[in-house]
């Protein structure tokens, strides 16, 4: 029996799991059933950033241009606070809204 280990990101030809020995990067033998579970578990998972609408509902998005003063500014913030500027922008007009609504 031919003993091999899958390198991250490596492709190759299709594999007879009943006649290969196949380790995962973790170590664990690859077996149909394992190859099953990591297909289902790959196959699952959403593409893109998790939702912060929350219940996996779909996040709209906005694009908004600004001066480049106005970008700096953000920039520095979410620098300064360890954050992305997605997430500085997305605070800033959720305290906007929350200022002027009724």
């Amino acid at each position: 029996m031919t003993r091999r280990k899958i390198e991250v990101g490596a492709i190759g030809p299709d594999v007879d799991l009943d006649s290969e020995e196949v380790y995962t990067a973790d170590g664990r033998r690859l077996t149909n059933e394992l190859a099953a579970q990591i297909a289902e578990q790959t196959l699952a998972r959403r593409r893109g950033r998790p939702s912060v609408s929350g219940n996996g509902h779909r996040t709209p998005s906005l694009t908004v241009r600004v001066p480049e003063a106005t970008r700096a500014g953000l920039e520095r913030i979410a620098t300064a606070r360890g954050r992305r500027l997605a997430d500085v922008s997305r605070e800033a007009l959720e305290d906007y809204v929350a200022r002027h609504s009724g």
